[in-house]
């Protein structure tokens, strides 16, 4: 059957309407196959021969995650590769590698543009979805450019980034780029210092930030008053708004990250499948077409896959990959490969490994067969680092009388760290779609934001593909220019 279909495989040579990019953050392959299994268990099966949704899309590629002056990247350098076709250094989102991390005076001059930026020039509507704080590097790398990807709130500028004139990402998230669809988290950066959060009146610890006692919420609201814009931070709420009637949705439903999949209050907080479809409804009335970005954290304290991995706590990073491969099947249940390009890929990887030599049908988060060297046992799923290294007695920890299958343990670690760090192996590209064959082979990060502006014909290409139905031609020559391209998309 795989054959069959491999042999009828035919390339879509037309220009994209639609853009869609799901980026699952700390999604390595590693994840992606355990992820694979668990979904396949989760379903009363063995769990290896289970197919995800994104493991359905034709094209593949593998793309190398390294930034300017990282082996090992992070989320912010990583998201500018991405999001704006250049490589950047870490800590930095929306800049080019002549900025310097924290040095606000490195700002100007050195802006680059998202290909959500580009799309909204060109009059597609466009949006972002994620699992943690609105203002988190992976999607801020679309609509920001910012020296330090944690100047969440002007309460974060230190005093000399102030006096430059330096603006908080919140800010830029409302003024920078003009975005129909924002959900996730991130209220506290939004409201003035002091302000009760509505979902936690009584917290001190959730309360607004900004120093500037401006209220982000009510002036992006306001911006829009004549264009159908609504705000909402609870699911009854969101679950009440009329796609049809409305054209610009904010949703901040946690102060901060939003909650695991495991932890989730499914009557308060929308799953991010469901953050998914309400996006794709209201954008897609746009005749022009759209573009959205969707992110899920594998790992724990990012996007929530990558936040599980950071906490060294399998459970709640494949929980939140699972829910991320069920929202891209919902994205392609709601969409049309003819007139859609979507991509699936990962920011970068982690030290997360699966292993043992264990049978068909083991629990994912089960025992190896045999006993180590020490005579104890150990999971199949661990890390190379983390919080997971524990000492009993100058040795491991004997975990035979332990509830390893609890959603809160933690896998055992080689290395002790606070915080389980990032892989710096290729992570995969997955695509479908108009162009989608252009992902093939192995590809530096950034090359996946020229496919996606070249595929839609956004800036800086205008050598491009067909609209659907009209005639193909030749563009070759386009690729070949990269180089020259890369530069340009830096004006």
């Amino acid at each position: 059957m795989s054959l069959q279909a491999a042999l009828k495989l035919q390339p879509r040579h037309h220009r994209a309407k639609n853009l869609v990019l799901f980026l699952g953050d700390g999604m390595g392959v590693s994840t992606v196959s355990a992820t694979r299994i668990l979904r396949g268990q989760m379903e009363g099966n063995p769990g290896e021969e289970t197919v995800l949704a994104m493991d359905t899309f034709p094209h593949l590629a593998l793309s190398k995650t390294y930034s300017v002056d990282k082996q090992v990247a992070d989320s912010a350098s990583t998201g500018t590769a991405y999001h704006c076709g250049v490589k950047a250094n870490s800590k930095t989102v929306g800049l080019s590698a002549s900025a310097v991390a924290s040095q606000c005076n490195s700002t100007t001059g050195n802006e680059v543009f998202s290909v959500l930026h580009r799309a909204k020039a060109q009059g597609k509507s466009v949006g972002i979805v994620t699992t943690t704080r609105v203002q988190h590097a992976s999607p801020a790398a679309s609509y920001a450019h910012c020296v330090s990807r944690s100047w969440y709130s002007d309460a974060d500028l230190p005093p000399s980034a102030r006096r430059e004139g330096c603006k908080d990402i919140a800010t830029q998230l409302i003024y920078n780029t003009d975005i129909n669809v924002i959900l996730g988290g991130g209220r506290m950066y939004m409201t003035p210092k002091g302000t009760p959060d509505p979902e936690y009146p009584t917290s001190t610890s959730r309360r607004g930030q900004r120093k500037d006692r401006q209220n982000l919420i009510k002036l992006w609201l306001e911006a829009r008053e004549s264009k159908n814009a609504k705000y909402v931070w609870h699911k009854e709420q969101f679950d009440a708004v009329d796609v049809e009637s409305t054209n610009y949705l904010m949703g901040l439903f946690e102060a901060k990250d939003m909650r695991y999949e495991l932890d989730r209050n499914t009557t308060r907080d929308p799953s991010i499948v469901e953050m998914t479809e309400k996006a794709i409804q209201i954008l897609s009335k746009n005749p022009k077409g759209f573009f959205l970005f969707v992110e899920d954290k594998c790992m724990s304290l990012r996007g929530r896959i990558d936040h599980g991995h950071h906490d060294g706590v399998a459970k709640l990073a494949l929980t939140e990959a699972v829910m991320f491969d069920r929202a891209i099947q919902r994205a392609s249940e709601l969409t049309s490969d003819s007139d859609t390009l979507t991509v699936v890929t990962a920011d970068h990887s982690h030290v997360f490994t699966l292993g043992g030599n264990t049978p068909r049908g083991n629990p994912i988060f089960g025992l190896a067969p045999k006993i180590a060297d020490d005579d104890m046992p150990y999971t199949s799923i661990l890390y190379a680092n983390g919080p997971g290294y524990l000492l009993q007695n100058g040795t491991r920890a004997n975990i035979t009388f332990v509830d390893y299958m609890d959603d809160e343990y933690m896998q055992q670690a080689a290395v002790p760290l606070n915080t389980e760090t990032h892989g710096g192996e290729d992570v995969a590209i997955y695509a479908r779609g108009p162009m989608a064959h252009l992902f093939h082979g192995v590809k530096e990060q950034n090359y996946i934001a020229h496919v996606l502006a070249y595929a839609a014909c956004l800036e800086p290409y205008t050598d491009c593909p067909p609209e659907a139905g009209a005639a193909p031609h030749c563009h070759a020559s386009v690729f070949l220019m990269l180089p020259t391209l890369l530069l340009a998309l830096r004006t």
